[in-house]
């Protein structure tokens, strides 16, 4: 090939779409425009209309909607907050690159929902918790424990979730818009940041419903138009094996007909346990672990659950997003995989100079499956819509991400800092916490453009793997396991960390390397599956957790009961104390109070709704007036003039001593059980056919 700065040439090559550089489809007609135009002012027009609707200046109605939220608005919430960009452009490319195995994430998660609705959300709800890492101080006491879970939370918010959702959605521009990567990212934050900041966790879960809508009916659009191009299912059985780039050899280097040929096991689930890229052990086990610790026991997606305004609802909601997550490994995988077959020298690049003029990168550019797909094959009008859904997908995500670590910042850190904060401090350090953690991930983007061989979803993957076993260790023994306390919580978290790093670490700094350039990381300390390493390390956790645990003092009966039935409940004590805040002063009462707890455990039950509206002081000056730019800041950040009716100390003292009620109605307790067989009936068919 001859290389020109200005215009590069391909000679002599077999594909017509690599007879000259890769040419950039852009978005830059009317119906498509109109089409972008049109979503945007649909998704402010319901952001604008739930942030009239919903009371977003108090600590309950930012956080947690008030808890009012019914079954397909938490439903739908889930599955859009789940899937961001990073999935269209991950999983897409990923399939591309390797086959369907990677449906398996997608796939496990129907049995693991179940999980977070039928026992983890009883548990949150009864412990009356906003927070996870709020959860683990009522279950364990002190604070140590749940100030780290407040901090990795937040690392794997910016370096897996942020940072990654940012990269894909400026992949997609780039390719549509030909944007630098910066300007698309920052573009799409700024119009991100419109409703997360002002209209809290109601905005939100409104706004994550109607854009599921617009998910789910543009990838069917897209995915009937991709088998359409290829010639339907057979046809991608038939084509995909030969989907080879034609510019796959180089003079400069010496590449291995691995490199650029599709495996044999590509339309295998579950692939050899040793030369498998995603070995089916790792998928059955691994994939198990670091989904309980995402589905049940994740910020972002617990907090759509206790919005909820019953248990039936959650569980509905669990279902509801149970089956939508049947639909990406027909919607995304695939489609990813069909771009490979139509687009075998772009998105199979494998010669590095090539590769940096396709994509930007010299690892590789299957990320590009999804984005080079839409721009490519679908018509004016249409492809706008495509755009739109991807921005849904990248909106939701994010917007679902910055409320969820702005509460763990300020319930769990800031008011560590600032006992005394009153709700309307509380209320704008939420929302400048957001701001702080997109810049932090913007820094980030250049190590996602890099790692796993340029395949997106093995990077998000890997890190949570390192990082995400030793909290689902502990919180599964917090709940089935009464034996186990503080001390063995904590040295478990710890210990786990530290392996999960000596792991990490090395890779980062010897990179993942790709097929054409090896790693130069050893192979004692990378050569171990991420999938394989997750289970190893679940399991030193838990054995490390339970023999700290059986060294040291137990935990009291009085102080935590579980039950034989709804185990890790928390139930109200004759005697125990509760401890919410007091409405007047804003002081906790359990730091004037403390109850004499052993130093393993220092919190009794509080009630959820007590715990969420009267947490901190009421907005004190809200009747003192003010200039208007002030009213207008006030506005913007939910902070309301009319003051909240205070409590008297007797309505206090009653409303403390009562828990939330987690009963539900037979009827519909049976219909959403039955519901929950059917889909996993439903699963367990999918997973043996493609088995």
């Amino acid at each position: 090939y001859l290389v020109s700065m200005e215009n590069p040439i391909f000679v002599g090559a077999k594909n017509p779409s690599s007879e000259t550089a890769p040419q950039k489809v852009t978005v830059n007609n009317i119906s498509d425009i109109a089409v972008i135009i049109c979503y945007f002012i649909l998704v402010i027009g319901v952001g604008i209309w739930s942030m009239f609707r919903t009371n977003r200046g108090t600590v309950g109605g930012y956080f947690l909607a008030g808890q009012t939220m019914t079954w397909w608005p938490v439903g739908a919430s889930l599955f859009a907050s789940n899937i961001g960009s990073g999935h269209f452009v991950g999983l897409a490319g990923t399939g591309a690159a390797r086959g369907i195995a990677v449906g398996g994430f997608e796939w496990n998660a129907l049995f693991i929902v179940l999980l977070l609705g039928w026992l983890f959300v009883p548990v949150y709800l009864t412990a009356g918790v906003i927070t996870m890492p709020q959860y683990l101080k009522k279950r364990f006491g002190g604070t140590r424990i749940s100030l780290y879970l407040s901090v990795i939370s937040l690392f794997l918010y910016i370096f897996t979730k942020i940072s990654v959702d940012m990269f894909s959605g400026a992949v997609f521009i780039q390719q549509a818009l030909g944007w630098n990567i910066y300007v698309a990212v920052i573009a799409l934050l700024s119009i991100t940041a419109l409703y997360t900041v002002t209209g809290g966790l109601a905005a939100l879960m409104y706004t994550d419903t109607v854009q599921t809508f617009v998910i789910i009916a543009g990838a069917f659009v897209l995915t009937g138009f991709a088998f359409f191009e290829v010639g339907g299912y057979s046809a991608l059985l038939e084509k995909y094996r030969s989907a080879i780039p034609s510019n796959s050899q180089s003079d400069r280097y010496n590449i291995s007909p691995e490199c650029y040929t599709p495996r044999d096991d590509a339309f295998q689930l579950l692939r050899d346990p040793v030369t498998g890229d995603l070995p089916w052990p790792g998928v059955l086990f691994g994939i198990a672990i670091i989904g309980a610790w995402y589905w049940c026991s994740d910020q972002v997606i617990v907090q759509r659950c206790l919005a909820a305004r019953s248990l039936t609802h959650v569980k509905a909601g669990c279902i509801l997003c149970g089956y939508l997550k049947l639909l990406p490994m027909f919607l995304m995988v695939f489609p990813g995989m069909i771009s490979r077959v139509l687009f075998p020298d772009e998105v199979g690049c494998v010669v590095p100079e090539l590769c940096q003029q396709v994509c930007g990168t010299d690892v590789g550019c299957s990320n590009i499956a999804y984005p080079k797909l839409v721009v490519s094959i679908m018509p004016n009008g249409l492809r706008g819509l495509m755009l739109a859904v991807m921005l849904a997908a990248l909106m939701s995500s994010l917007a679902s991400i910055f409320n969820s670590s702005s509460t763990l910042f300020t319930m769990d850190i800031w008011t560590r800092l600032r006992p005394q904060a009153r709700e309307s401090e509380l209320m704008v350090v939420g929302r400048v916490w957001v701001l702080v953690i997109v810049a932090v991930s913007i820094c980030w983007i250049p190590v996602v453009q890099a790692s796993q061989s340029g395949q997106l979803f093995d990077y998000i993957q890997s890190v949570t793997c390192y990082l995400a076993p030793p909290i689902a260790a502990v919180f599964f023994l917090a709940v089935f396991v009464k034996r186990v306390n503080e001390p063995g919580a904590f040295w478990g978290l710890m210990g786990g960390l530290a392996m999960g790093l000596c792991r990490m670490v090395p890779e980062f700094w010897f990179g993942s390397g790709s097929c054409l350039f090896p790693t130069d990381c050893p192979t004692l300390v990378c050569g171990v599956h991420y999938l394989y390493f997750a289970i190893v390390l679940f399991a030193c956790t838990s054995v490390l957790t339970l023999l700290v645990s059986y060294c040291t003092p137990a935990i009291e009966d009085k102080h935590v009961s579980i039950g034989s039935f709804k185990l890790g409940v928390f139930k109200p004590l004759p005697g125990a104390s509760n401890h919410p805040v007091h409405p007047s002063t804003g002081t906790p009462e359990s730091a004037r109070r403390q109850p004499e707890w052993p130093a393993t455990a220092k919190s009794a039950t509080m009630s959820i709704r007590i715990s969420v509206v009267d947490v901190f002081a009421l907005l004190a000056d809200a009747e003192e007036p003010k200039p208007g730019i002030y009213r207008l800041l006030g506005w913007f950040c939910g902070v309301s003039r009319t003051p909240v009716p205070e409590l008297t100390e007797e309505e206090f003292t009653e409303a403390s001593k009562k828990l939330p009620d987690i009963s539900e109605e037979p009827f519909w307790k049976h219909v959403v059980d039955a519901n929950a067989l059917v889909m996993m009936g439903v699963a367990v068919f999918l997973w043996g056919y493609y088995a």
